[in-house]
Parts: structure tokens; sequence; C-alpha cells
């Protein structure tokens, strides 16, 4: 398995070293993925993830993950986060339909 954030496919990047007489040698950035657990309220669930921790920030900063995946266009996403947005969409979705429900009886 690729070292990828699962959210946002941030990864590996290469770019130089440069020394103080100004030689370049290629090197590695590599990103600072964790595995994290983090909590859909639509889903009621807690999602294991191996996230980059500057995705972990931007998460927490937007509200949490439901909210992150919402706001997030699905062109930034990874293919397992777009299957995530959609199942907590389809379980927004649900929760409204029975709050009108039980509003309207």
């Amino acid at each position: 398995m690729s070292a990828r954030c699962s959210l946002t496919n941030k990864g590996l990047q290469i770019g130089h070293k440069v020394s103080h007489s100004n030689v370049k040698t290629k090197r590695a950035f590599k990103v600072n993925l964790q595995n994290y657990s983090l909590y859909s309220e639509a889903l009621k669930t807690t999602v294991n993830l191996k996230v980059a921790v500057s995705t972990l920030r931007s998460v927490e900063h937007n509200g949490g993950l439901d909210e992150f995946l919402i706001t997030t266009s699905n062109r930034k996403l990874t293919a397992e986060a777009i299957t995530l947005k959609k199942k907590i969409k389809k379980a927004l979705e649900g929760s409204k339909v029975t709050a009108t429900a039980t509003a309207s009886a």
C-alpha cells in the first residue's frame, strides 16, 4: 500500500536539497501520515483512516468529518472518500425525511 492520505490523496513529493554552495541533490518529502479514527455523526460510527496531519487539521477546522467531506469537491477526494461522502449524504437525507415525518405527525 502506498503512503497516501485516505481522504485527500496527498503523497510523496520529490524536490532538491540545496547546499550552501547551491549544489542540488534529489530528495523526497514524505507526508506525515497517521492512523486515525474519525467519528461520523451521520453514520454514528468511527471510521479508521490513514490521514495526513495537514488533512486532519482541515477536518477539524471544517467541523468534523461529515462537514469536511460534504464541503470538499470530489476532484480533491480519493475514491474511498467519495464513497464515504455518498454514505454520509444518504444518511443525512434519511434523517431529514424522518425528522419531517415526526414533525408533521
